[in-house]
């Protein structure tokens, strides 16, 4: 097996803080928002082999294994990453498989550059994702039921909010989220600031059910998204517990730190909280519009002390194992690739000892054993 040597990305809403403390080392006072575990091309791990990609490209049978090569393609068919939000990210959706392949066909065909700040499609794949989280972890996931957003808006106070208010009560919730989100992302942007800032005046005077609210606005003032936000549900994970965001979904997340898992994609469709490009129409062509529960899993126990974090798709699966000093050793060998990520106390896994934050790759069909006293996350495939 590799150990990985991995790159942080120091986007703007990322902790200073949490990452430097999990790895054990002194902040450097940049946000480090994000540390990539995997073969992405945009920033891939090392190993003494080379690049995590150059090692699958030099033998993807062989890395990979033949059932995920045949399943997958020649590539890691996910991304893992250690996520520090210490600010909101942005209010965003993910496409599904076929309307990524749509949408990628479309802007190649109409000749929009891949690195153009107005394209949405970087690639042809759809990006489920799952976070669990490491520390208490906030964020938004799903529509509120169209009644429970109307009362959270009216009991704002701000006269403008009443329209959108009286829209979600006069219309079946499809016809009645669709129609809200539009008219907010469609809104004239100098009496949407006006709006956003009464509306953020009173989430900070009422506190309680408002309070996340006011804070994204602190970090997002005048944004439309402060409003679309609160047509979400407010979800507050505890350490272990895990959302599954499939496509079409809205979410963002506010503040924690988790391990996050998702299909190998950079296709993002953003609805608010960013200065970035945010395409209404194609956003919209895109968000599934129903109310529900945003689902909080908890991990299920396997054979041999596996908790696994059940999911309806195959391009990952992420489970845990809770290692005590002088237990037995875990055999994880598979017939799929997998990383390997330690987040607390000390692992041995094969011939690498791991701290908190430390990874390592294991090719498909290679002995996996670990050991020790912490805790460690599996990454691999269903085929």
């Amino acid at each position: 097996m590799d150990r990985l040597d991995n790159i942080v990305r120091p986007y703007a809403w990322g902790s200073t803080t949490a990452i430097p403390h999990l790895l054990g080392v002194e902040p450097s006072g940049e946000p480090q928002a994000e540390m990539w575990m995997g073969a992405h091309p945009g920033a891939p791990s090392r190993t003494a082999r080379g690049t995590l990609v150059e090692v699958i490209d030099a033998d993807p049978e062989r890395e990979l294994g033949p059932a995920a090569v045949a399943r997958f393609g020649p590539r890691l068919p996910f991304l893992l990453k250690i996520l520090a939000a210490g600010a909101p990210l942005s209010l965003q959706v993910h496409p599904d498989l076929e309307q990524a392949r749509e949408g990628y066909a479309d802007e190649e065909r109409r000749g929009v550059p891949v690195d153009a700040p107005h394209r949405n499609y970087k690639d042809a794949n759809h990006k489920p994702e799952l976070i669990c989280a490491l520390t208490e972890f906030d964020g938004l996931c799903g529509f509120r039921a169209p009644a429970e957003a109307a009362g959270l808006l009216e009991g704002l106070g701000v006269d403008s909010l009443k329209p959108y208010a009286g829209l979600l009560r006069a219309h079946p919730e499809e016809t009645a989220l669709r129609e809200v989100l539009t008219a907010v992302l469609s809104a004239d942007p100098d009496e949407m600031a006006h709006t956003v800032a009464e509306a953020t005046a009173a989430c900070t005077r009422l506190g309680g059910d408002y309070a996340p609210y006011a804070g994204i606005a602190r970090h997002y003032p005048g944004d439309p998204g402060v409003i679309a936000a609160m047509l979400l549900n407010h979800v507050r994970l505890e350490p272990g517990e895990a959302l599954f965001l499939g496509a079409g979904i809205p979410h963002a997340y506010l503040d924690g730190l988790g391990v996050e898992i998702m299909a190998n994609s950079d296709n993002v469709l953003r609805c608010g909280l960013t200065p970035k490009h945010v395409d209404v129409p194609e956003l919209l062509r895109i968000v599934r519009f129903e109310a529900g529960d945003p689902g909080v899993l908890r991990p299920e126990a396997a054979p041999d002390g596996e908790e696994v974090y059940d999911t309806p798709i195959d391009e990952f699966r992420l489970s845990r194992y809770v290692l005590s000093e002088g237990g037995t050793a875990r055999d994880l060998t598979l017939d799929t690739p997998q990383i390997l990520l330690c987040t607390a106390g000390s692992v041995r896994a094969g011939e690498h000892e791991l701290a908190p934050g430390q990874s390592v790759f294991v090719p498909a069909g290679e002995k996996a054993e670990v050991s020790g006293a912490g805790t460690v996350f599996r990454a691999t495939v269903i085929v």
